[in-house]
């Protein structure tokens, strides 16, 4: 498996590298020429977001507080739920070959975001 990531995470840096370089040189050379309104035309904008979506997160503590507070929980209900940890060789077989764990921690994780979302929501309509 490190036979894949190595060499994918170097050469992503060196694209990123790259990128953020040669974008630079465009910026200045556009500079340069004297248009200066042209030269955020660079920048990642997305302009089919509505003023709803591009709206700032107003808590993101929240959010990630909360999703580590669910995801400690799903470890927690995973721990109760497996087997007994004196036997080693059952405990390891149930993490190994059960896609269990990964479903309740999943589910966990998407509590927060949801409890998150809800939060959010009926504050904005106070």
């Amino acid at each position: 498996m490190n036979d894949f990531f190595i060499p994918a995470v170097i050469f992503t840096g060196i694209y990123y590298i790259l990128k953020n370089f040669t974008d630079f040189l465009l910026k200045r050379k556009i500079i340069k020429a004297g248009h200066f309104e042209k030269a955020g035309i660079l920048e990642q904008q997305v302009s089919s977001e509505t003023s709803e979506a591009r709206e700032v997160n107003k808590y993101p503590s929240l959010k990630w507080g909360l999703v580590a507070f669910f995801a400690g929980i799903g470890f927690i209900i995973i721990n109760q739920m497996s087997p007994s940890v004196n036997n080693e060789v059952n405990f390891d077989l149930f993490m190994q070959r059960s896609v269990l764990p990964f479903g309740i921690e999943l589910v966990s994780i998407s509590l927060g975001f949801i409890v998150y979302f809800l939060i959010v929501n009926f504050s904005k309509r106070k």
